[in-house]
């Protein structure tokens, strides 16, 4: 697995919010960092590190343009992350389900009242 090899692994690096950000920036077209600095209230340095996180994951790529560097979103490393979530998500449903019958098994019973003792 790709991601694995990589420095930081996926989960690391979509921890960061403005990692998150950039990743949805990113996921529209490619961009020069510049650019990107441009919708973030911080510099281009720390973009730039962010970027470079983000980069290590496998998550974007980079390439010169003449001087200027361009970053595109390189979703692949991501499927990590969903075979993760769905894995979760089966434990949601299952317990969901319960619920579910749980409820709808007690609204079939007739409802006694709820006694409040006073104090």
């Amino acid at each position: 697995m790709a991601a694995s090899s990589a420095k930081h692994d996926v989960f690391q690096a979509i921890a960061d919010p403005t990692r998150r950000k950039l990743l949805k920036l990113l996921s529209k077209e490619e961009m020069a960092v510049t650019v990107i600095s441009e919708h973030f209230p911080m510099t281009r340095t720390a973009v730039s590190k962010h970027l470079r996180v983000l980069a290590d994951a496998g998550l974007v790529k980079e390439r010169k343009v003449g001087r200027e560097t361009r970053y595109k979103l390189e979703p692949e490393p991501l499927t990590e992350l969903k075979d993760w979530l769905k894995y979760f998500e089966l434990f949601w449903e299952n317990k969901l389900t319960a619920l579910k019958l749980l409820v709808e098994s007690d609204s079939e019973k007739p409802s006694k009242p709820i006694r409040v003792d006073k104090q």
